[in-house]
């Protein structure tokens, strides 16, 4: 990934749904969505590649 200086569809998605104030436990519930999310990609990355290769 490249810094260009402009937001990603991804952070602008992000501001939209940061817009409403949630509470610290809302918070920590969306942090918690999106680790399990990312951790789930890279995980099925991995498994595609040790597939590939052997």
């Amino acid at each position: 990934m490249e810094a260009s200086g402009k937001l990603t569809n991804l952070q602008l998605e992000l501001l939209k749904v940061f817009s409403v104030k949630l509470n610290d436990e809302q918070l920590k519930e969306i942090k918690s969505i999106l680790s399990n999310y990312f951790a789930e990609k890279a995980s099925d990355e991995m498994d595609g590649l040790w597939e590939k290769n052997n």
